[in-house]
């Protein structure tokens, strides 16, 4: 299969699954604090850092890290959010959904990757 390819495929099944996953968090939370988003963004994170960690061979890094994990995460969906919020006047979740987003984000997708290196 070409490179094109599984990073198509494996987009399609990535953005099919944030926006189940997405869909359904957010369906069991009622607050501005946007957590479908915030938890698939979470979960991405850790898993790509668990997948480069891993150094699966070429064609599985482009199938799962760069198509489904690229589609999973949402920058567009993140970026949206805060603005929405900013013009809502939630200015305290905003600026607690861009800090957690940016601080554990990197966390996990270390923690990810670490133990990825060591499997």
């Amino acid at each position: 299969m070409s490179s094109a390819m599984l990073v198509a495929v494996g987009g399609f099944f990535g953005a099919m699954a944030r926006f189940g996953m997405s869909k359904w968090i957010s369906s069991r939370t009622k607050s501005a604090f946007p957590y479908g988003t915030f938890t698939v963004n979470l979960i991405g994170s850790f898993l790509l850092g668990l997948i480069i960690g891993s150094q699966m061979g070429e064609n599985a890094t482009l199938f799962f890290g760069t198509g489904f994990m690229g589609a999973f995460t949402t920058f567009s969906t993140f970026k949206v959010e805060n603005i929405n919020l900013y013009r809502n006047k939630e200015r305290k979740i905003m600026f607690w959904y861009l800090g957690l987003s940016y601080i554990l984000g990197v966390f996990v997708a270390f923690v990810g990757f670490t133990l990825g290196s060591t499997l």
